[in-house]
């Protein structure tokens, strides 16, 4: 998401944002985050308002937010629960000391009862409690413990990296940010792991038929999966549903470099399947897409259809710090970024798509490299986005020289494509005492061309002696860009991904013991997706 993500107070200097609720309150959306200093509020999904609150703990971690009627209730992590009939003024009030054991999640089911649920820990179990809101949301159950890592047994769970190989550790997983919802008489327990710094960050998910249990593992989990691709994680999250009464994902995204905490938000469109089975569609998940209440069913596809145009092609600068090369701008890995040497104006990036493309849209992710800043920033960054045919005469397509925006995932979708070969980004502010520094300068559109031929060969060898792992095959595609391996539990389920660069063949550890998966493989590159048709078996 495309939000002035706050720098926190204390060294080192860092942005960050997480453990989101979003919700629909007075046909307006309502998100809260993590360590914002306070909440956002937007009609639209597009343009947001920030919301400065009085009375609430607000630096604390994992806000959680209901409506019961007509006024929001509000808690986190370790506080009572605090109440507001218009949080639009950012007026609350304390109205009741109940406590709970962090990442707390509340929940007013369809007859009126009040449920909630906390955990985060490597050892406790999530857990949940019936509070009575006609009595200062006194507990009327003592809190019951649901569930705890099953690490052994669930892939999701295990505390390592995407690229991480055997041994694994089959302890240590986090499990935390449990979130509630109701769906069709049936109650879905989500919970996430390993841990909010990998990328294998994720939620799973139960399902009982009361909310206050028993709950049953979904043998489909992880449901919300994003281990690969330029923003990655997808953890602790929150499902609502949007104005339209669709659902989606609000999520977690990590980067946790400077920080194990510098982390960011990513929104996906979500749905139950008729057997009832929760889905999360983070398929090309950082690729533009359109907000919620455009597409009538996103469950069909809620991408645009543009491109990435610019991985690993060839770009030069004004300036570069050998530690943060030019590379790194066009890697799709918000984890790795190039820096000029400076933050002066007239800093520049060039790169050459190698050909001429239709551009539909950028994304500038900025990378604060050296900055200073701590805590709300009152500035923004200044730049150009020029572009040309031929390297020599450019056209100005973004203008942020006057506009200044703090803006550091900058997207611009453009209101007439443009036709060009060469892009270049100048400097002409950079806030916060910071370097000229991208983690992505992101061109999207198309190649003009044709996209990739479907892979063959696809086979999958399951672990024998760990059921969690599984390594994926296939002929490489002349032409392709890069790969997408789907996999779910039937063939009309392959629902979870990975992207793939570089490579032909690719292990993962997310897989549940006991459980059978079926895969295929999908090729992308400038100019489109080809959609793999061969399903196979471990």
């Amino acid at each position: 998401m495309d939000l002035p993500y706050r720098f926190q107070a204390e060294d080192p200097s860092r942005r960050e944002a997480a453990d989101p609720t979003m919700i629909v309150y007075q046909g307006e959306y309502w998100l809260f985050p993590s360590k914002s200093l306070g909440y956002w509020r937007s009609k639209d999904f597009v343009h947001w308002t920030f919301v400065t609150p009085a009375g609430l703990p607000i630096d604390n971690y994992a806000p959680t937010v209901m409506e019961i009627g007509g006024k929001m209730y509000w808690t986190v992590g370790g506080a009572g629960i605090y109440e507001s009939d218009d949080p639009g003024k950012g007026q609350w009030k304390l109205v009741s000391d109940t406590q709970n054991q962090g990442d707390p999640a509340l929940f007013r089911d369809d007859d009126g009862r009040v449920y909630l649920y906390s955990g985060c820990s490597d050892k406790d179990p999530i857990g949940g409690q019936e509070l009575d809101p006609k009595n200062g949301f006194k507990p009327l159950t003592a809190r019951i413990p649901f569930f705890a890592g099953v690490t052994p047994k669930h892939g999701g769970e295990i505390p390592a990296e995407p690229t991480d190989t055997p041994p694994y550790k089959d302890s240590g997983a986090w499990i935390e940010g449990s979130w509630m919802t109701k769906h069709d008489g049936k109650y879905y327990l989500q919970y996430s792991a390993p841990g909010t710094q990998y990328k294998s960050y994720n939620d799973g998910v139960y399902v009982g038929d009361h909310p206050l249990g028993p709950f049953t593992y979904a043998p489909y989990s992880p449901f919300s999966l994003k281990p690969t691709g330029f923003a990655t994680g997808a953890g602790h999250s929150s499902t609502f549903q949007d104005l339209g009464g669709r659902y989606w994902h609000i999520a977690t995204m990590t980067i946790s470099i400077r920080h194990m905490f510098e982390r960011r938000l990513g929104v996906f469109p979500a749905w139950f399947t008729r057997d009832g089975q929760m889905v999360c569609d983070t398929y090309l998940g950082d690729y533009p897409q359109y907000a919620p209440g455009v597409v009538k069913d996103p469950s069909k596809g809620n991408l645009t259809g543009w491109m990435l145009l610019d991985y690993q092609k060839t770009a030069t600068a004004s300036s570069t710090l050998d530690a943060h090369p030019i590379e790194a701008a066009f890697d799709e890995d918000m984890r790795t970024w190039w820096s000029a040497k400076t933050g002066d104006p007239g800093e520049w990036l060039q790169v050459d798509l190698g050909k001429s493309c239709r551009i539909d849209a950028a994304q500038i992710n900025f990378a604060d490299e050296g900055s200073t800043q701590l805590g709300l920033l009152q500035d923004g960054y200044g730049y150009k986005l020029d572009v040309s045919a031929d390297g020599k005469t450019w056209t100005t397509i973004v203008d942020r020289s006057v506009e200044k925006r703090d803006s550091p995932h900058d997207y611009i979708p453009l209101e007439k494509p443009v036709t060009a070969r060469y892009a270049r980004i100048t400097n002409t502010h950079t806030p916060g005492g910071a370097k000229f520094s991208i983690s992505g300068l992101r061109l999207f559109g198309s190649g003009l061309g044709k996209a990739p031929q479907k892979p063959e060969g696809v086979q999958v060898k399951r672990d024998a002696a760990d059921g969690r792992q599984a390594t994926i095959s296939w002929k490489p595609v002349a032409g392709a860009d890069g790969y997408i391996v789907r996999y779910g539990v039937a063939k009309d389920k392959l629902f979870s991904n990975y992207q793939v660069y570089g490579a032909s063949t690719l292990s993962i550890h997310t897989l549940n013991v006991g459980v059978s998966y079926f895969f295929t493989v999908d090729t992308f590159n400038d100019s489109g997706v080809t959609l793999g048709t061969d399903v196979v078996s471990e």
